[in-house]
């Protein structure tokens, strides 16, 4: 299978000389189904805990489940009929959490959001750079994930990620573009 990231510069035009792992980062849905070493995703993990939060309080939280498990057929049934059908091929499954409150006064975290999904950017660049299909997901049942994980309201669930090897199936799939910088950048007169 040739490399994912490679797939995107086809499509993808790097004119500013981004950092091409940011700038061909996509992500395809076509995975084996077969097992990634759980060593693996702890250096996703790994990536993860770097990113900036606020106070280094590191709010995210990854609450994972490998294929074959109970808990992968169970947080897989969580997901929309969509959304289930090509991540039954998924090596790993993973509800992304936030905490809500800062861990060293207990004081609401008003960044725990962006901070967590700071988190899951650093965690899905590490994954393309390393070849691997890293899938995030809103399509599922947010209640049935909290209810599952037993969170209290101190938590709150951004999302859910796939990650898997990635099939020739993604040479396939469409790569999409992004918005014009004028349309999310807006220079203040």
């Amino acid at each position: 299978m040739k490399n994912i990231l490679d797939l995107a510069k086809n499509k993808r035009e790097n004119t500013r000389k981004i950092e091409e792992d940011v700038i061909y980062r996509w992500s395809p849905r076509s995975m084996s189904g077969e097992p990634i070493p759980e060593s693996a995703l702890l250096d996703l993990f790994d990536a993860a805990r770097y990113s900036p939060s606020a106070f280094n309080a590191q709010p995210q939280r990854y609450y994972y489940s490998e294929r074959g498990t109970e808990s992968f057929k169970t947080i897989l049934s969580f997901l929309s009929p969509f959304n289930q059908v090509w991540c039954a091929n998924a090596s790993f499954l993973i509800i992304l959490v936030s905490k809500k409150t800062f861990e060293h006064n207990g004081k609401f975290d008003r960044t725990h959001s962006f901070d967590t999904g700071a988190s899951w950017e650093a965690f899905a660049v590490e994954g393309i750079r390393r070849n691997l299909v890293v899938h995030g997901m809103s399509g599922f049942d947010y209640s049935k994930a909290e209810a599952f994980l037993k969170l209290g309201d101190d938590y709150n669930v951004e999302c859910m990620i796939a990650v898997g090897i990635p099939t020739e199936a993604a040479t396939k799939e469409e790569i999409t573009m992004r918005k014009p910088i004028k349309e999310i950048a807006i220079k203040l007169q």
